[in-house]
C-alpha cells in the first residue's frame, strides 16, 4: 500500500527529466502549458503505456510538493465515474486516440465532449466530471496542482440525489452509479454521522 504522505513514492521521472517547474502551485494556464510540453517528449512516458489485462492502466509519472502527474491509458469500457479533485486544479492532454468528458447538469443531460489527440484542457478545483475512453488505445497525461491527496467520488441515485464520498488519490476511480455502491456509500455515511455524534 502506498503511503499517501510520501511525496517520493514510486514515480517514473525525476525533477531533472521533466519540464521546468516554478517551485510553487501552478495556475491552470501553467498546468496546461506544462502537460502540453511533456506530451511533446514521448521518450519520457511512452514506455508506461499499456492496454493489456482488461483493466484501465495508469502510471505515476512525477510528483513533488507542487504537482502530481499521471499517464492514463483508456479503452472504451473505461469510466472514472463522477468525481472532483478536491482542492487541486488540473490539466489534461490527450496524446493518442480520444477520451470523452462529461459534466453533470442539474435537471438535464450531462454536457459531453470528445477530446482528441493533440488537445489539452484545464480545469479548476470546482470542476466535477467523468472521463472515459472514446477510442480503444487512447492515452492522456494529467497534471494536478497542488498535488492530489483527496478526491470526491459522486453517486447519483434513482431519485437524482447526488452524494459525495471523499476518497484517496491512490484509490482507482470508477462509476458509483451501481445501486450496491450507493447503498455501501449510505452505510459509510451513516457510520460517519454516528461517530460524529
Amino acid at each position: 500500500m502506498t503511503n499517501i504522505n510520501d511525496t517520493t513514492r514510486d514515480v517514473a521521472l525525476t525533477e531533472a527529466d521533466v519540464p521546468v517547474l516554478p517551485g510553487r502551485t501552478l495556475t491552470r494556464a501553467e498546468l496546461k502549458a506544462w502537460v502540453t510540453e511533456i506530451a511533446t517528449r514521448p521518450e519520457l512516458w511512452e514506455k508506461h503505456i499499456s492496454h493489456e489485462g482488461g483493466e484501465r492502466h495508469y502510471a505515476s509519472l512525477y510528483r513533488d510538493s507542487n504537482i502530481d502527474v499521471w499517464l492514463l491509458c483508456w479503452n472504451t469500457r473505461d469510466d472514472t465515474g463522477w468525481h472532483d479533485h478536491d482542492v487541486s486544479s488540473g490539466a489534461v492532454v490527450v496524446t493518442h486516440g480520444a477520451v470523452g468528458e462529461a459534466n453533470p447538469r442539474m435537471g438535464g443531460e450531462p454536457v459531453k465532449r470528445v477530446i482528441e489527440a493533440g488537445t489539452a484542457f484545464s480545469f479548476g478545483s470546482d470542476h466535477i466530471h467523468r472521463m472515459g475512453g472514446h477510442v480503444d488505445g487512447s492515452v492522456s497525461i494529467h497534471a494536478y496542482s497542488p498535488p492530489l491527496w483527496r478526491m470526491g467520488q459522486y453517486a447519483i441515485d434513482r431519485n437524482g440525489v447526488m452524494r459525495r464520498m471523499s476518497v484517496s488519490y491512490a484509490d482507482e476511480l470508477r462509476p458509483m452509479d451501481d445501486e450496491s455502491v450507493i447503498e455501501r456509500f449510505k452505510e459509510l455515511q451513516a457510520i460517519t454521522e454516528e461517530a460524529a455524534e
